[in-house]
């Protein structure tokens, strides 16, 4: 969580280089279902990330990467390239969504370097972080 004097937003922070980061502002539940994803903790009955992995690996599909591909007026855009056989599809998904699926299929998140270039912070620069189990 990104906590400032204007409140507490869930925030997922990439690496993007030595002292840079990208502040990606989601939702409180894929929030939740992405830190779940990173301390590989599972809930009695599966949410929607998990549902959709599972019918990924039902259908023999792989989650070759995330690719987080254009940023437009403060809004991040991201597909899904997804392999089935020789079958390749993209499909586009919100970032928030694409890392939750990513991080549980341990598929790459890849970020084009316009989207780096425009919205990368200085690790400095970021609000004050409060893990997101604490926050809540």
């Amino acid at each position: 969580m990104s906590v400032s004097e204007m409140g507490a937003a869930p925030t997922v922070i990439l690496d993007a280089g030595v002292d840079s980061t990208i502040p990606i502002y989601v939702g409180l539940w894929e929030a939740i279902s992405i830190n779940n994803a990173l301390t590989s903790e599972m809930l009695p009955r599966p949410i929607t990330h998990d549902l959709i992995v599972d019918l990924l690996q039902r259908f023999d599909i792989t989650l070759d990467s995330l690719h987080i591909d254009s940023l437009d007026e403060g809004v991040f855009y991201a597909k899904l390239l997804l392999n089935q056989g020789s079958h390749t599809e993209t499909m586009d998904c919100r970032p928030s969504d694409g890392i939750a699926i990513a991080l549980r299929c341990k598929a790459p998140i890849m970020i084009e370097d316009t989207v780096v270039e425009t919205a990368s912070v200085e690790k400095d620069d970021l609000p004050r972080m409060v893990d997101l189990k604490e926050y809540l």
